[in-house]
């Protein structure tokens, strides 16, 4: 990788969606190099897929929270597991430090932020939980 693919990188961040001309416009690159550059991207799996980003407007007023998460000794891989089958989960990293997992969690409302949270809880394997609810995002890239 090189900077040219750091900032094509960037733009697709931005917008998966946008067209290679557009990002060769952007780059100022040729289409043929942007588009072999996004399939040398993907051939060597620095690029491993694309993904739905909802907007503001179709999240507005659903409640965002993290979930720290301690896991019994040995019990990690099977906490996953069961955590990947909630699909408010959107995404759950392994942690360094006072807990072990750390869950993203969005919901339509309070009442099933909270049915999401004692569903973690109550997974075998999981210690206990803490949460915090996001009252603002400042940026997301």
């Amino acid at each position: 990788m090189d900077a040219l693919d750091d900032l094509l990188i960037a733009r697709l961040r931005e917008n998966a969606r946008e067209s290679v001309a557009e990002l060769a416009r952007g780059l100022g690159l040729s289409r043929t190099t942007v588009q072999s550059r996004i399939e040398r991207l993907e051939r060597s799996g620095v690029i491993s897929g694309y993904k739905v980003q909802l907007s503001e407007a179709a999240e507005r007023g659903h409640i965002h929270a993290y979930v720290m998460i301690t896991v019994a000794p040995k019990q990690a891989a099977v906490v996953a597991q069961e955590v990947r089958k909630l699909t408010a989960v959107r995404k759950l990293q392994s942690v360094s430090g006072s807990f072990d997992l750390f869950a993203s969690v969005v919901a339509p409302s309070v009442a099933q932020m909270d049915l999401v949270i004692d569903a973690i809880g109550a997974l075998e394997g999981v210690a206990r939980t803490v949460s915090s609810i996001v009252l603002s995002t400042k940026f997301d890239r």
